[in-house]
């Protein structure tokens, strides 16, 4: 995967060029979101390589962070607001999470409104008065870049960082908290991540982290911006999904251009469908851990929460943490068209898995989740005649079961190890997930 984009600006008093510098940038920045959105490459996650913590010693002497001092800024508009409501919703908790949704309209078909589960609106202040910005040729691009200064003016008291997004947008909140707590709040951060596809981080830029999966920005910086002043991919991503890097999924973003990312479930289904496995263990959601089972020559690569695969041969973790190209890029015809490698669908029996989807999450049993994951369908092919032609066609279910707590993953840390506890002529297998031995090593 691509790796973040972390910037830590310099706190001098900028010059007046300097200021014009930052605000140009700001609007190049959000004219960049806004060619994603109908042309190019957006991210889909938000910096979800963001390993490094802060060098400074004294980053150690106030309180840890927590999601009260995290202020969202949500841009979307009130036509479509009943298509996109449902995304926020699924990650917006009332009296706990803070920010606004703003809208280029006052809401009136959506009055009165339900702050029971949705965020506070404010409409976006009207610019076409600043002579500047009415000479803009995307008028939109002024009212997202506004959206960060508004948002400041709105909520500026115990805020660490102001994350900015669009409304089509899925945070995971906790896994957001524990990465921004990594980085020192009174410097000046912005922290983003580049595009999944190499044509817009070439017209765009390596070092710009930018669409609507969202940016941070700290305090610092937001405050010098207030005062001066996308999903990358197309149709099935679960090749994507079933391989993530080494790290916290903070956020995903345009799930409404891609397939439901779970089979025999729309959109919405498939969103909510995510989320409970979520609620169970956030810190795990689709933290890859691979497996083998020697007696029957099967590799197991686990997304957790999301999707198993059985491969009737064995296959390095440095194979199987390329994902299955089963999506395409946002603009097509793009060379190279992806910043990560990847592996092609294949129809030989050694190469293509048996693919099962999250099920259930079942009752936890000694201080252990146990997550299902079912088949969906045939693979329809012969066994691998490498594995003396043993076939994994009669495994329906598979249980995952995992250690109650949270997963610290990034740099340094390293996966999870499992054990195939049972791999028998019944149509189930057990995995059981476990810290890795001292010295036990994974090709």
């Amino acid at each position: 995967m691509a790796p973040p984009v972390i910037k830590q600006l310099s706190n001098k008093p900028a010059n007046v060029f300097g200021k014009l510098l930052l605000f140009s940038g700001l609007i190049m920045y959000t004219m960049y979101i806004l060619s994603s959105n109908h042309h190019w490459c957006q991210s889909s996650t938000l910096f979800p390589n963001s390993n490094h913590p802060s060098n400074d010693p004294d980053s150690i002497s106030y309180s840890p962070t927590n999601i009260t001092h995290i202020v969202f800024g949500i841009s979307g508009s009130s036509r479509a607001w009943n298509n996109k409501k449902w995304y926020v919703e699924s990650w917006w908790k009332p009296n706990t999470t803070r920010g606004f949704l703003f809208l280029d309209r006052p809401p009136t078909e959506f009055l009165p409104w339900p702050l029971t589960i949705d965020p506070p609106f404010r409409v976006s202040e009207n610019t076409s008065k600043y002579k500047e910005y009415d000479r803009h040729p995307v008028p939109y691009a002024i009212r997202m870049a506004r959206v960060i200064v508004e948002t400041f003016k709105a909520q500026n008291k115990g805020v660490r960082w102001y994350v900015m997004s669009d409304d089509d947008t899925i945070f995971f909140t906790n896994n957001l908290v524990e990465v921004l707590g990594r980085y020192d709040h009174r410097k000046h951060y912005y922290i983003g991540r580049n595009s999944e596809c190499v044509v817009n981080n070439v017209w765009g830029s390596f070092e710009m982290g930018f669409g609507g999966a969202g940016f941070a920005l700290s305090y610092p910086l937001a405050e010098a911006l207030a005062k001066n002043l996308d999903i990358d991919l197309r149709g099935d991503i679960s090749g994507l999904l079933s391989a993530h890097p080494q790290s916290p999924l903070l956020s995903l973003h345009h799930l409404d251009a891609v397939k439901p990312i779970f089979p025999l479930l729309n959109r919405y289904e498939s969103l909510y469908h995510l989320m409970k496995a979520a609620k169970a263990d956030e810190s795990r959601l689709l933290q890859q851990t691979v497996c083998y089972h020697k007696q029957t020559n099967c590799t197991f690569s686990i997304s957790w929460g999301y999707s198993a695969h059985i491969y009737e041969t064995f296959f390095p973790p440095s194979i199987l943490q390329k994902p299955i190209e089963t999506f395409v890029p946002w603009k097509k015809g793009a060379f190279p068209p992806y910043m990560f490698n990847t592996r092609l669908p294949s129809n030989d029996p050694c190469e293509a898995p048996h693919v099962f989807f999250f099920d259930t999450v079942e009752q936890s049993i000694g201080g252990r989740i146990v997550l299902s994951y079912t088949r969906r369908w045939e693979r329809k092919l012969p066994a691998c005649s490498a594995s003396g032609n043993r076939s994994a066609d009669h495994i329906a279910k598979i249980h995952v079961v995992s250690p109650v707590g949270r997963l610290i993953s990034g740099a340094g840390s390293r996966r999870e190890c499992c054990d195939v506890l049972r791999v028998s002529d019944m149509n189930a297998t057990v995995i059981k997930l476990r810290a890795c031995l001292k010295d036990e090593m994974l090709a």
